[in-house]
């Protein structure tokens, strides 16, 4: 049996301790949690009119392959949660899950592209990403996670150890 290595970003900002927590117990269902990022807590982008977000990444060893996760893991668990997808993308939500990698593979699924464009430019995103796959390299870039994450500004990120997530075997 092929087992994959998913990197799923995780954010909520409608009781998210309890959405971010519940949605690691989810992912766990569809393989096993090899590694959790620490919870970052982060200001919206695109519409600032709603509370902040609580961030994190988890690595999904699992046996599904990168279209079997984002077309049915992720919605059936985002459903699951209560996400509801209003006309603002930006808006608030129970939680998002993106796929951001997979092994090391570069993957076009309809809209997503894997890698995720936003490990670039998104701060959270990167330093989630090296806290549990420092040495990962970019399959586009070249760059490891860990140097990535070092080129990006931590400003207007709190970490939030008081959120924790669980490994559930």
């Amino acid at each position: 049996m092929t087992v994959n290595r998913a990197y799923l970003a995780l954010g909520s900002n409608i009781e998210p301790e309890r959405h971010l927590r519940e949605a690691v117990k989810r992912l766990a269902q569809h393989g096993q949690v090899r590694a959790l990022s620490t919870v970052w807590e982060t200001a919206p982008v695109g519409f600032a009119d709603q509370p902040n977000f609580l961030n994190a990444v988890v690595l999904l060893a699992t046996p599904l392959t990168a279209q079997a996760l984002r077309a049915e893991v992720i919605p059936a668990v985002e459903a699951a949660l209560g996400r509801v997808r209003t006309g603002n993308k930006f808006g608030p939500r129970t939680i998002d899950i993106d796929l951001v990698l997979f092994n090391g593979e570069v993957l076009d699924l309809g809209r997503r592209h894997i890698p995720d464009p936003e490990i670039a430019t998104r701060p959270y995103l990167a330093i989630s990403l090296a806290e549990i796959a420092p040495d990962y390299v970019h399959p586009e870039t070249g760059q490891t996670l860990r140097a990535m994450a070092a080129s990006l500004s931590t400003a207007g990120m709190v970490r939030r150890p008081d959120v924790h997530l669980e490994i559930v075997i």
